[in-house]
């Protein structure tokens, strides 16, 4: 069994940057020109990083999760195949 994984093109890959460093900008630029005390401009900046932070680490988490469910299924299907394999030896003899 060999899983093969298809990675993502650079171009893809380039178009993630270039996206999250743009939203990043306009966000932050945004937040400089609104009619806020700094105060509450700290407020919302702590917040976004917080939510940016949060986000990268559920998705991060949720493909951890979905990685070791195909290593403990791989594991039970080796168990399987190893146990099919003896019982065909042993039902030949």
């Amino acid at each position: 069994m060999n899983d093969s994984f298809q990675k993502h093109s650079s171009s893809w890959v380039s178009f993630s940057y270039i996206s999250f460093g743009a939203a990043a900008f306009m966000l932050a630029l945004g937040l400089w020109m609104m009619p806020l005390d700094l105060w509450g401009k700290g407020y919302l900046a702590m917040g976004i990083l917080m939510l940016v932070q949060t986000t990268v680490n559920m998705t991060k988490t949720l493909r951890d999760n979905s990685e070791s469910e195909k290593l403990i299924r791989k594991i039970e299907d080796a168990k399987t195949e190893k146990l099919l394999v003896k019982f065909n030896r042993d039902s030949d003899d």
